[in-house]
């Protein structure tokens, strides 16, 4: 395919997914196995994760893509432990021993209500299913084939350390990593390495959102709604009078926040007063003290709701997370193994689909051809939209993150677009560009203790000498029939 626009030679190496790694190194180059070892096992991989993609299993519920990866990483001799942090499908896998150690990071939840087919026109599989609308089913399985590469590489070259895989359930809302953090789980780790799905190529160069999230639960008094209303009181209400207050509050909080609720239980019938309603609750900003002063104002809302409809609730806090702290020393390095793995082209087959796709789109058509390119890092963009327990990891140790062009640009996360190209070549042919990118990142980290010693130096300062890391959740066990 002739390709429309100017891109940097640099950035031309391994734009073909078959080719990358015999292109991109030089003979006496002892990473060229990293990048050897994941092109051969690419349909394996391919494999993997459409399964996990057709298991579209929620949070804290992901018992088969669990235990498919698990199941990967054992068959290739890592030392695995299960069930950890009170999360029965969190696991990791280490192999190595000594310091350095570095850890790859993998997720593998669905999002409830995007069930779609491969398809590029809306056409759900199963209606009201589930589906990895963030690809999630890539996310895991590259981070597995990194950390596999890198244990391979690590043998060949009698490379010391410690190389750990975190895989990690409920990103979506569930924090599942915060309670790996909170019990320790990252304390002797130096330096967390991950990706995300996206639309483009690109290192981290800007924070997310911290957030906190939560289940708002009131309790009313049922009646016949005709013939005894007087003796009702309305949970629903409740719930009502919360979120118009939550409302008008919109005009009184920065704005760079974002609340967001939807109410999960309303009542069964219009002839019943409901004496049981449940309102979900997310409140972001890019600093979670902010956050945490705007969540203190929604409890007071509450609280006032249920006075003046004289009901009760209780809440149960699902989710807090922390703003990703970039780390700029280890972002410059994920940069530079990025563009030596390169983008990769369309097939003629996957350009039509994209096309028709695009057209499905609300969003200005972005040029296809930006899955060959490779963004350039840049630290000056403010705060994305999105929130990730991520967050967390990168306060308790250096953190580098990357996205890779799992979907058609242009796609927003979370949509039936992103699901269906997270099952498909397209999904797969970026899944690949992010674990070679994730394997030569961890190989340069297991190699260099001075890029090691920088990261952590940036990383003291950037926390302050007085940071206690602390989560919002306390001591609470780990909601795990959030998606219930």
């Amino acid at each position: 395919m002739r390709i429309r626009h100017r891109i940097p030679v640099m950035l031309l190496i391994g734009l073909s997914v078959a080719s990358l790694g015999a292109q991109g190194a030089k003979p006496a180059d002892k990473t060229a196995s990293l990048l050897a070892a994941i092109d051969a096992r690419a349909a394996h991989y391919g494999d993997v994760s459409k399964q996990i993609w057709g298991f579209a299993e929620l949070g804290y519920l992901e018992v088969k893509s669990s235990a498919l990866l698990q199941g990967e990483l054992s068959a290739a001799g890592f030392r695995m432990q299960a069930g950890i942090a009170g999360m029965p499908t969190a696991f990791t896998a280490e192999f190595g021993s000594g310091k350095p150690v570095i850890a790859i990071i993998g997720e593998f939840d669905a999002l409830p209500g995007l069930s779609q087919d491969t398809t590029p026109t809306r056409h759900a599989l199963v209606e009201g299913g589930a589906g990895h609308g963030c690809g999630h089913n890539l996310f895991g399985t590259a981070a597995v084939a990194s950390a596999i590469s890198v244990k391979e590489w690590m043998i060949a070259n009698k490379v010391p350390g410690t190389l750990r895989f975190y895989g990690t359930p409920a990103e979506e809302g569930g924090a599942g990593k915060v309670y790996m953090v909170r019990d320790g789980l990252f304390d002797d780790v130096d330096v967390a390495v991950t990706w995300h799905p996206g639309d483009e190529n690109r290192v981290a160069g800007s924070s997310s959102l911290a957030n906190i999230s939560g289940k708002f639960r009131f309790h009313g008094v049922s009646a016949h709604a005709a013939a005894s209303p007087e003796l009702g009181r309305s949970a629903l209400d409740a719930v009502e009078v919360m979120d118009v207050m939550t409302n008008f509050m919109r005009e009184h909080v920065p704005q760079e926040t974002r609340m967001h609720y939807v109410i999960t239980n309303g009542g069964r019938a219009p002839n019943v007063v409901p004496d049981f309603a449940e309102v979900y609750y997310v409140v972001r900003h890019p600093d979670i003290r902010v956050v945490d002063q705007i969540w203190g104002r929604i409890l007071d809302a509450a609280k006032g709701a249920a006075l003046g409809t004289g009901t009760s609730y209780d809440v149960t806090v699902t989710g807090a997370v922390y703003n990703l702290l970039i780390n700029q020393t280890l972002a410059k390095v994920q940069q530079k193994a990025l563009e030596r793995v390169g983008g990769y082209h369309y097939t003629a087959a996957e350009r039509s689909w994209a096309e028709q796709l695009q057209a499905s789109l609300p969003s200005s058509k972005v040029p296809l051809e930006t899955t060959e390119r490779i963004q350039a890092l840049d630290f000056s963009q403010p705060a994305g939209g999105g929130s990730t327990d991520v967050g967390d990891v990168s306060w308790r140790v250096p953190t580098v993150q990357m996205s890779a062009a799992t979907w058609v640009p242009g796609t927003p996360a979370h949509s039936w677009q992103a699901v269906a190209a997270d099952g498909m070549s397209i999904g797969r042919q970026g899944m690949i560009v992010a674990a070679k990118t994730m394997a030569l990142t961890a190989a340069e980290l297991f190699t260099s203790p001075a890029t090691i010693a920088a990261a952590r130096a940036e990383f003291n300062q950037q926390r302050g000498p007085n940071f206690v890391y602390a989560t919002r959740l306390g001591t609470q066990k780990p909601a795990l029939d959030y998606r219930k």
